[in-house]
Order: structure tokens, then C-alpha cells, then sequence
């Protein structure tokens, strides 16, 4: 279910209280508070967009600041650390 914004109308017409309100989007918008009975009215808020890509997830800056460390293949079976904390390169011996 989305999440609606809401203000409370005050008597001058400015907003008053904001408050959130999980909906259906098959139901009406609220038209009173449903604690206080005052009248509000929706906010229209832009439409937050979240994405999970790979660059993202496993970008270094990420892997970072969740405590993993990133190593690349650096050659002669090498590999440097590009990420994170630990030692500068590792070997497959």
C-alpha cells in the first residue's frame, strides 16, 4: 500500500500538522484528521524510485561502508584490493 502526505488546513488556508497515511490506492483521499476531525487535504509528493542495480550494490564507496573489502584480479595470480580495509594485495599461492 502507498504512503500519502497529508496537512492539516488551517483556518487561514495554510498547511497545518503534516502527517502520513498508508492507503489503498482504490480508496478516497481522507478529508478529515482521524484523531482530531480537522480538515485536511493530500499533499502531492514526487514518486520515490529506489534501484538495486549491481553497480550500485557492489560499487566500492558500498562495499565500503558495509564493512567488506573488494579485491581484482591484478595479474600472475595477484589480486589488488580496490575496497574496504584489509591487506593491499593477495596471492593464490
Amino acid at each position: 500500500m502507498p504512503t500519502y502526505l497529508y496537512a492539516v488546513v488551517m483556518p487561514d488556508g495554510s498547511d497545518g500538522e503534516h502527517f502520513e497515511v498508508f492507503q489503498r490506492m482504490s480508496e478516497p483521499a481522507l478529508e478529515r484528521h482521524p484523531e482530531s476531525g480537522l480538515p485536511v487535504r493530500r499533499v502531492p509528493v514526487p514518486p520515490q524510485f529506489t534501484t538495486n542495480s549491481d553497480t550500485q550494490r557492489f560499487g566500492d564507496s558500498n562495499l565500503k561502508r558495509l564493512g567488506f573489502a573488494k579485491f581484482e584480479k591484478d595479474g600472475d595470480g595477484r589480486y589488488r584490493r580496490t575496497a574496504g580495509t584489509g591487506p593491499d594485495s593477495i596471492s593464490a599461492d
